[in-house]
């Protein structure tokens, strides 16, 4: 089940991240998950390139290593990195210092490889501990979403994707795709549809 809206009480509990943002004009937020990854992540750049379009990237260290040109590529194109961990971990099974430490070797490979230090944070599967968060939000922002596409489920057909990403994006949106392996063919059913539909409504994309 993909929950494509966090329901309004979620939200509430946890203030300090960014869900949305409210005073943005015609803007939404485009975000991409889990990169770089060849094959998906160029694909991407290339959809955005075509509309002259902006999304800001939360990249697995990991694939930063394996992958350093195509993560040079994202900012050459002129969109933003953020942190999500080094090895994609869940806060809530993973214990402190090892979940913060994966987070602060995310950023050494980033700023080593990119020459870049990212202000931005999402924990992967929107997962993490109180105290894991408070210690992040010492010197970097966490970002959630308002809405998640869910492109990266098998169950979902691409068409009940589209649906649901259009019905519940709007101004302000901070919405969550992914480009990693498992939606390598449904991107492409999928992505063009949506930056369209954005674009039809003429509504600008923006960094976070």
């Amino acid at each position: 089940m993909v929950w494509h809206v966090v329901p309004s009480f979620v939200q509430r509990l946890y203030p300090a991240r960014i869900w949305a943002k409210e005073d943005s004009g015609d803007v939404v937020y485009l975000t991409f998950d889990d990169g770089p990854v060849p094959g998906v992540t160029d694909y991407v750049l290339e959809e955005l390139a075509k509309r002259d379009q902006k999304a800001t990237f939360f990249v697995v260290g990991d694939n930063v290593r394996k992958n350093p040109s195509l993560a040079r590529e994202i900012l050459d194109q002129g969109h933003k990195l953020g942190n999500h961990t080094f090895n994609h971990l869940n806060g809530w099974k993973t214990e402190q210092g090892k979940y913060l430490e994966n987070i602060a070797r995310c950023d050494r490979i980033i700023e080593d490889l990119l020459g870049i230090r990212t202000q931005l944070f999402r924990p992967p599967y929107g997962m993490m501990r109180s105290a894991q968060a408070a210690e992040v939000l010492s010197s970097q922002q966490i970002v959630m979403w308002s809405m998640l596409s869910g492109d990266y489920d098998q169950n979902l057909k691409p068409e009940l994707v589209v649906k649901k990403s259009i019905q519940h994006t709007r101004i302000g949106c901070i919405a969550v795709f992914h480009d990693q392996q498992k939606t390598k063919n449904v991107l492409p059913k999928v992505l063009p549809r949506y930056l369209d539909y954005i674009r039809e409504k003429k509504w600008k994309t923006g960094l976070l």
